[in-house]
C-alpha cells in the first residue's frame, strides 16, 4: 500500500488510531498508539522516536535514541482494539549520523537474507510455511519467589479432570490421544475457526487447523506459504491473533515448547523451498526422493549447520525439554522421506512439483521468526554454494534404533548452552552478505546465556523430590 491507499482505508473503515508494532531481538512485539492524524509522509520518512535501550537485546542506554519506521505493506485493521485502529509493523533504524537500518533489527536480517539469495541465485525466492502448534488452557498460574515456586495449568478437555469435572459430561481426551480428535472431545474447534477467519481478513490464509496429539489442549494451525519476510511478519501476526482471541474468550494460549510433562511438546515445523516463476526448484522426478541437486545441497547445508541453527530455531531452555525421544521430536542430524523422527522430513504425500519442499522439524514457537527463517536460508545457501551432499536419507525410526547404531549418527544439541556453543564456533555462513553481523550474534549469545544462568540458579520442585531427603 502507498500513503494514499492507507488514507483511503482509514477513511473507509473510520479509523481513529494508528498502532505501530516492533519486534525486539528475542521476538516479542512492543507497540505505541497514535491518533490517525499522525498518518502522513513524515511517519514513513522520519519515523517515531523510541528508546532502544529499553528493548531486550537492542542498544545501550547511552545510544538509546532510535526511530521506528512503519512498513506500509504490513497494514491491517487490528480487531483487538475497541476503537477502530490500523496497525503497522515497523523497522528499527539507527539515527546517529543518518537514518540507516539498525543491525540488530530482526526484520532487517530477514530482508537482507532475501536480498542475498537473489544475489547468489537471481530470480529465486525463499518460500516458507510454518506449522503453528500451541496449547490452550482454561487456567494458568505460575510464580517464582525465594521461598516457593509453582505452576498450575488446567484444561477442561484433559483426562486429569475426569474425576472432578464440574460439567459432569465426560468427553475427556486421554494422554497423547488428541490427534485430530473430533467434537465434542475437541472443545476448541469453533475458537480455532474464529481465529483463522480473523487471520484471513488480514491476509493470512488457512491451509487447515485441527486438534493436536496433546490431550491437555494442544492445537495446530497451518497457514499457506509466503516469501520469507512476509511469512515472518505473518508468524508474528498468527501468534498475536491466537493469544489475543483466546484471551478474549477467557482462555490462555501458549507457544511454549513443553508446558506439560509427559505430553507432546509444541513445535513450529518450518516447510521451505526455493522457487522461480515456474515453482519449486527442488523438484526432480529422477532425483533421490524426487529432489533436485540444488534441493539436496540446501538440505546438506542445513544439516551441516544444524547445531548452530538451533540457537535461533530453539532459543529457550524449555525448547530442549521437547527434543527428546518418544514424542516425534528430532534428536539426530538426519533427513528422510515421511519419517517424523528425522530432523528434516520430505513429506511423502506431496504430489505438486511446484511446491516440492521439506520441513525442518526441530524449531518451536519461541524462535524469533525473522532470525530463525533467515538462519535456515543462510545454511541452505551455504549448502548450495559449497555443494554439500547430505548423503542418502535415513528412513529408520530413530526412537527405536539400538544404542550402538544411534551412536553413529550425530546427535542434536541437548541444551541451549550446547546450541550457543555451536553458534560461537560455526557462524561464518551467517555473516555472508552482511545478513547477520558479529554484533548481533554476540548480543544474541549474551542475551540467551543470561536466560540459561537465570534457570541454572533456581531450584525446581522435582529437585526437591529427588534430593530433599539426601
Amino acid at each position: 500500500m502507498n500513503l494514499t491507499e492507507l488514507k483511503k482505508l482509514t477513511k473507509d473503515r473510520k479509523i481513529e488510531f494508528i498502532d505501530l508494532k516492533i519486534s525486539d531481538l528475542p521476538g516479542l512485539w512492543h507497540h505505541i498508539t497514535m491518533p490517525v492524524s499522525s498518518l502522513n509522509k513524515d511517519l514513513f520518512t522520519t519515523g517515531v522516536g523510541v528508546d532502544g535501550s529499553s528493548l531486550p537485546g537492542f542498544s545501550s542506554i547511552e545510544r538509546g535514541d532510535m526511530i521506528m519506521i512503519p512498513d506500509a505493506d504490513t497494514a491491517f485493521v487490528d480487531p483487538f482494539h475497541h476503537r477502530p485502529t490500523l496497525s503497522l509493523i515497523c523497522d528499527i533504524m539507527d539515527v546517529h549520523d543518518k537514518i540507516l537500518p539498525y543491525t540488530r533489527n530482526p526484520r532487517r536480517v530477514a530482508h537482507h537474507a532475501e536480498e542475498f539469495l537473489n544475489k547468489i541465485k537471481p530470480g529465486l525466492k525463499a518460500i516458507i510455511g510454518p506449522e503453528f502448534e500451541f496449547y490452550v488452557f482454561d487456567k494458568v498460574n505460575f510464580f517464582q519467589g525465594p521461598d516457593r515456586a509453582f505452576y498450575y495449568l488446567d484444561s477442561s478437555e484433559a483426562e486429569w479432570n475426569a474425576e472432578q469435572d464440574d460439567e459432569n459430561l465426560g468427553y475427556k481426551i486421554p494422554y497423547k490421544k488428541g490427534y485430530h480428535a473430533a467434537p465434542p472431545m475437541d472443545r476448541t474447534f469453533n475458537l480455532r475457526s474464529q481465529i483463522c477467519a480473523m487471520l484471513a481478513e488480514v491476509g493470512v490464509h488457512l491451509k487447515y487447523h485441527h486438534h493436536e496429539v496433546g490431550g491437555g489442549g494442544q492445537h495446530e494451525i497451518e497457514t499457506k506459504f509466503s516469501p520469507l519476510l512476509k511469512m515472518a511478519d505473518q508468524t508474528m501476526l498468527t501468534k498475536y491473533f491466537v493469544k489475543n482471541e483466546c484471551f478474549r474468550e477467557g482462555k490462555s494460549a501458549t507457544f511454549m515448547p513443553k508446558p506439560l510433562f509427559n505430553e507432546p511438546g509444541s513445535g513450529m515445523h518450518v516447510h521451505q523451498y526455493l522457487a522461480n516463476k515456474n515453482g519449486s526448484v527442488f523438484f526432480d522426478k529422477k532425483g533421490p526422493a524426487r529432489f533436485s541437486k540444488i534441493g539436496l545441497y540446501y538440505i546438506g547445508g542445513m544439516l551441516k549447520h544444524v547445531d548452530s541453527i538451533l540457537a535461533f530455531s530453539n532459543p529457550s531452555t524449555n525448547s530442549f525439554k521437547r527434543l527428546v525421544p518418544g514424542f516425534e521430536a528430532p534428536v539426530a542430524e538426519t533427513y528422510s522421506v515421511g519419517n517424523r523422527t528425522a530432523c528434516i522430513r520430505i513429506p511423502g504425500y506431496q504430489r505438486n512439483p511446484k511446491t516440492m519442499r521439506f520441513e525442518f522439524r526441530p524449531g518451536d514457537g519461541t524462535m524469533n521468526p525473522y532470525l530463525g527463517f533467515a538462519a535456515m536460508l543462510m545454511a541452505g545457501i551455504d549448502g548450495i554454494r559449497n555443494k554439500i551432499d547430505p548423503g542418502l536419507p535415513m528412513d529408520k525410526n530413530l526412537d527405536q534404533l539400538p544404542p550402538d547404531e544411534l551412536a553413529k549418527i550425530h546427535q542434536l544439541p541437548t541444551s541451549l548452552t550446547k546450541a550457543l556453543n555451536a553458534l560461537e564456533t560455526d557462524y561464518e555462513y551467517l555473516l555472508q552478505g552482511g545478513v547477520f553481523t558479529e554484533d548481533l550474534l554476540e548480543n544474541w549469545s549474551a542475551l540467551k546465556r543470561k536466560e540459561v544462568d537465570e534457570i541454572r540458579i533456581r531450584p525446581t520442585p522435582y529437585e526437591f523430590q529427588m534430593y530433599y531427603n539426601i
